[in-house]
Parts: structure tokens; C-alpha cells; sequence
């Protein structure tokens, strides 16, 4: 049984996009990213589901120096609607609570509803572990944001759902696995991921991407960021939309490797049918 690694505790995002996309399989909680990613390159794990941005609050932090350093290939990704519920112990009442705890991300993301029930926002540092830490606790007064299943999960009532603020509100998350041989091109889209750093010249970066312009392909994410601890050192990372064994990308990254020093694909993978309903609505 194929077994699917995710960061954070049983009921959060990551373990629910995880059964989305694998419903018959076993589900591993890490406590970090890192642990995630080991549990796969150790064997552990066959996949590990690693969310890598979001459409309200952008990049996921760390995901974007940890890809590069990884052996593990992406090999696919999936999009999770975010729903957010309020819960609390059984018999607990909005009104009667002071305290909404939750992960600092998921109260920034509700902070119109916090706001007008009057309720004190407390970070914590799980959406999941909240609602762990919230049936601990016994107390009625003290309520978490988190996903609809970590409810059920942990014993708790569910007072409100789909609390959060933008009803895009949506994660992307690319799927991990050992090194394998990318899909075979063909009527299908793919998305093509990789990071690239441009030689230290006039126009580098200009001239670098240029090939895809010229080539028609569609850039869906370019992402710079600092590397080695020098402000002259910078990687990008890279999504682009189609197949490196097509012509028109083949090209294109035959020109940027040109004006690369360095130039790694960090998957080849099937686009997901919700990538391109986001981009239409």
C-alpha cells in the first residue's frame, strides 16, 4: 500500500490533500518539512505531499531552498480548496468563548469572522495541533480554527464552517517521490518545474528568459531568492507549461542553459485539471 508522507499533525490541510489525491492510502504525519522529505529518501514513505504556495497568502516558506537540495523528484500536484471551521468541545458556544487558536497563517485568513465575534486570536503552531490542543484543554471557552477534519478527528463540534475570509482560498501542493523517468510527452499537459541561476553578465536574466517568450511558452511561476548568503548569488525557481521533449521548450531551455551557470529540473509531471480552471476564474 502506497504510503503518503505530509508536515503536520492528522487532520490538517496536508493530510486532507493527501487523501484527496490518494484516497486507499496509508498517511504518515511529520513534524517538519524536512522530516517529510526524509521519510521518503529513507523509504518510509513512497510520496510525501508538500504544499508550495497558496492563493492568498503566496509561498510556503522553506519549500523553496529545500526542493533544490533534494534528491526527490516532483511527479505530480494537487489543488486543495482551504475550508476553515470554528470547533470546540461539545456544547461550547461562539458566545461563550474568549480564545480562537490556530496557525498564524489560518487566523490571518479569518480574521474578518474573528473579528466580529470578538474573539482573542492565539497562534499556534498547527492548524490540526490547535484542535488537538483545544479537546485537551476542556475548556469551553477556548476555540481552534482548523480544518473540517481535524473535528472529527479529535472529538470536537463544529460551531461555524467556511469561516475564511477569500472563498478562492486555495493550496498548491507538489508531490515527492524517489527519482524516476519523466512521463512520456504527448496530448496530455504537463508542467515542467526547475531552478536555474544566469551567468554574472549585463542582461543575463533578460536574455535567459527571452527564449521562452520567443517560443511561446507559458511561465506559471518564476520565484527568485538568495543563495551561499550573497546578494549577487540568485536562484530561481521556475514552472513553465509543457514537456521538455517538445520542441518549443526544448528550445527555450537550450537557450537559458546558455546564459545559466546552472540549470536542474525538478520534475516533469501532469498538470492538474484544476491549474487551469484557476487561471480561467
Amino acid at each position: 500500500m502506497t504510503t503518503v508522507a505530509y508536515q503536520g499533525e492528522p487532520g490538517a490541510n496536508s493530510h486532507m490533500a493527501s487523501l484527496e489525491a490518494y484516497p486507499d492510502a496509508e498517511t504518515l504525519a511529520c513534524a517538519t518539512f524536512e522530516d517529510a522529505f526524509s521519510a521518503v529518501t529513507t523509504g518510509a514513505a513512497d510520496l510525501a505531499m508538500i504544499p508550495i504556495d497558496n492563493t492568498v497568502a503566496g509561498r510556503v516558506a522553506d519549500i523553496h531552498v529545500l526542493l533544490p537540495d533534494t534528491s526527490l523528484q516532483i511527479i505530480g500536484e494537487h489543488f486543495l480548496r482551504i475550508r476553515f471551521s470554528l470547533m470546540g468541545l461539545p456544547g461550547s458556544t461562539i458566545e461563550g468563548a474568549r480564545e480562537v487558536h490556530s496557525h498564524v497563517h489560518a487566523l490571518a485568513q479569518c480574521r474578518e469572522f474573528i473579528r466580529a465575534h470578538g474573539l482573542t486570536p492565539v497562534v499556534a503552531g498547527d492548524t490540526a495541533g490547535s484542535a488537538r490542543e483545544v479537546a485537551e484543554w476542556g475548556d469551553p471557552t477556548k476555540l481552534s480554527i482548523a480544518p473540517p477534519l481535524a473535528a472529527e478527528r479529535y472529538g470536537l463540534s463544529v460551531l461555524a464552517s467556511d469561516i475564511e475570509d477569500q472563498k478562492h482560498n486555495t493550496t498548491r501542493f507538489v508531490i515527492l517521490a524517489p527519482p524516476r523517468d519523466y512521463p512520456q510527452a504527448g496530448a496530455d499537459a504537463h508542467v515542467t518545474s526547475f531552478v536555474f541561476r544566469v551567468r554574472n553578465i549585463p542582461a543575463a536574466l533578460y536574455k535567459a528568459l527571452g527564449g521562452f517568450a520567443t517560443n511561446g511558452v507559458n511561465m506559471t511561476r518564476l520565484e527568485s531568492y538568495m543563495v551561499d548568503g550573497k546578494f549577487a548569488a540568485t536562484m530561481f525557481m521556475v514552472d513553465v507549461e509543457g514537456h521538455p521533449d517538445e520542441p518549443p521548450l526544448a528550445r527555450a531551455l537550450e537557450e537559458l542553459e546558455f546564459f545559466s551557470t546552472e540549470l536542474r529540473i525538478l520534475g516533469v509531471f501532469p498538470a492538474h485539471p484544476r491549474r487551469f480552471g484557476l487561471r480561467a476564474g
